[in-house]
């Protein structure tokens, strides 16, 4: 699976404030640390960017390719932060992200037509995220036949489904897998990614990992392409690469509702277990669910 790292987030404090005092080192540490810890591509989110988007985005995406061979993701809501983003970007970038929303219909896809890049498309709309997995086959469906037409072809679009926490939403959870896994059939072609850290959104800080660690495998058994991770989270890049089959194999068998003896299971073995069955909606979700 391609990891875009996630670390470059002008959420982050020490990121907003690096950017406000246009300080590289901040932000060629995270590059750097990213680049060496495993991920294919730099994920560098502006959110929406209203104050000298040009400039900051230029300044934030040079920063990176100082110290990176990396390609960029370039992720705004601003249509102006990100084509001068892609202007910079000396690799071909990820345009991150398009949607249904007429807005980004408008401005978001002619700039990846005309640079040529590959691009995120999420199933938002003007009334926001769909409800069901039908509405967000509909929407991706239209979006996608409307950047064909625009000369973008399948190959160069990665279709995001939006997750949703886990906490807030334990059915859409698991009918992501679902969607993923129908991806391939409805749209020959495109690719696929997600925001990964989504589904922990709202959990206590040292329960996330294992979520975001357990998504990721089943996501992977149903055909994700790629997501947008911590890969400083070594466990998530070792799963990533294969090096811990056992914890998969038995993600696998929840998955597929095989009888697991949890009495011949270690303890970090046994979470995972625990953690693979609250994401396919076997067990309420609930904060202390690695305590039962």
């Amino acid at each position: 699976m391609v990891l875009i790292g996630e670390s470059i987030h002008i959420i982050s404090k020490d990121v907003n404030d690096a950017v406000k005092e246009r300080n590289q080192q901040v932000i060629q540490d995270l590059a750097k640390t990213q680049t060496a810890a495993g991920a294919d591509y730099i994920d560098l989110n502006l959110g929406p960017a209203k104050r000298d988007p040009e400039e900051v985005t230029q300044w934030l995406v040079n920063t990176i390719q100082g110290v990176s061979d990396l390609p960029v993701s370039v992720d705004t809501l601003n249509p102006v932060a990100m084509e001068a983003g892609l202007k910079a970007c000396k690799k071909r970038p990820l345009l991150n992200s398009a949607s249904g929303r007429t807005d980004s219909k408008e401005r978001m896809l002619p700039l990846a037509k005309k640079y040529n890049t590959n691009v995120v498309i999420s199933v938002l709309t003007d009334k926001g995220c769909p409800p069901d997995i039908d509405s967000r086959i509909e929407s991706i469906m239209e979006t996608v036949a409307l950047a064909n037409e625009m000369g973008i072809p399948n190959e160069d679009i990665w279709v995001d489904p939006i997750i949703l926490p886990v906490s807030a939403d334990q059915k859409q959870v698991r009918e992501a897998l679902d969607f993923i896994s129908m991806l391939a059939d409805l749209l020959p072609g495109v690719k696929s990614t997600v925001g990964l850290s989504n589904v922990s959104n709202g959990t206590p800080e040292e329960l996330r990992g294992i979520l975001n660690r357990t998504y990721m495998v089943m996501l992977g058994r149903s055909g994700l392409y790629s997501a947008i991770a911590d890969v400083l989270d070594k466990d998530l890049v070792r799963l990533n690469k294969g090096e811990l089959p056992k914890i998969v194999d038995l993600i696998y068998k929840t998955m597929d509702s095989e009888s697991v003896d949890m009495g011949s299971l270690s303890k970090e073995e046994q979470d995972y277990v625990k953690t693979a069955k609250v994401l396919m909606g076997g067990t309420l979700y609930s904060h202390a669910w690695l305590e039962s």
